[in-house]
């Protein structure tokens, strides 16, 4: 009985051990399914295809944009052309005039014209203020450069140019010093080398410092071919009061006058405070504002009429 009773053991045991690998079995299999039922269901990602996009898929460029382009580009360049035109005729001189040195044109009376020059920039600050000012009065005026000067504000030097007034050399360093003729040389050549680089106007004017004409300069520029221009009314603006100055171009004023201002060269506040009131009151007494090209051109034009008179 005792055999019998631990063979009948064993096979219990086999049995439990049988019936727990089945189970296990049959847990392991229904449990994952329950879960993934009970869970809520994620939606399909589509699977996206990368295609790179080839040279020959890229879009055909527009025709019409193109033709478009270049008509715009061409307008463009005739304008500067044009406008570069109308610089270098505002700083031309008639031929005759060339070499010469003079202090104002010889008008018919009855042509009340005057030309307003200023000196000795560009200048910060004063120079744009006084191209307000005459842009607001439809002016065109001359100015005369300072080479250095125009080598540090070289933009202020295009907006003056580009407002349409005509510019004439003023020297490199202006002093007041005997140049031998190498020496007068650098101070004009490099000057008014600059001022085509800068403006593309190759300017024939030439106003020494201070109006001296024995040091050297004059000599020089005459001999190149510069009209030397003077003046026929000085403002006086380096030392006078606002109201001193205005009456110093009033009482020199004539036709066919070049007025002398200045916009650079130090503090020029009473000039710019003083310029509306001298346009307005000239205005008033029948003055037409010219640029110094402008005066001569008018100068020849009176010239050709007395001479076909005479005939």
């Amino acid at each position: 009985m005792t055999k019998m009773k631990r063979v009948l053991r064993r096979r219990k045991k086999l049995i439990v051990a049988f019936i727990a690998a089945v189970g296990s079995f049959l847990l392991g299999v229904t449990l994952p399914m329950n879960l993934r039922a009970s869970a809520p269901a994620t939606p399909m990602q589509p699977q996206v295809l990368a295609v790179s996009q080839s040279p020959e898929s890229k879009p055909i460029a527009n025709v019409n944009g193109i033709r478009g382009a270049i008509a715009h580009r061409v307008e463009f360049s005739q304008q500067t052309i044009g406008q570069l035109e109308a610089t270098r005729f505002q700083s031309a001189l008639p031929s005759q005039f060339k070499g010469t040195m003079l202090r104002q044109a010889k008008l018919n009376p009855q042509r009340k014209a005057i030309a307003l020059t200023f000196d000795d920039g560009p200048w910060p600050t004063t120079t744009r203020q006084i191209l307000d000012i005459l842009k607001k009065n439809n002016i065109k005026a001359t100015f005369f450069w300072v080479g250095r000067y125009l080598q540090t504000y070289p933009e202020l030097g295009k907006q003056v140019a580009a407002a349409g007034h005509a510019i004439g050399n003023h020297t490199w360093n202006h002093q007041y010093i005997k140049y031998n003729e190498d020496g007068a040389a650098r101070e004009i050549d490099r000057t008014s080398s600059l001022i085509e680089k800068v403006t593309g106007v190759k300017t024939s004017m030439f106003r020494p410092p201070g109006g001296i004409l024995n040091n050297g300069l004059a000599a020089y520029a005459q001999k190149k071919n510069y009209s030397v221009i003077m003046w026929s009314a000085d403002s006086l603006d380096w030392r006078s009061a606002t109201q001193s100055l205005m009456d110093n171009v009033m009482r020199q004023a004539n036709s066919g006058g070049i007025v002398l201002m200045h916009d650079g060269g130090g503090n020029r506040a009473r000039t710019v405070q003083a310029l509306p009131n001298i346009i307005a009151k000239l205005r008033k007494e029948g003055y037409k504002f010219v640029t110094v090209p402008e005066l001569l051109q008018m100068q020849e034009q009176d010239l050709k009429k007395q001479k076909i008179a005479q005939k």
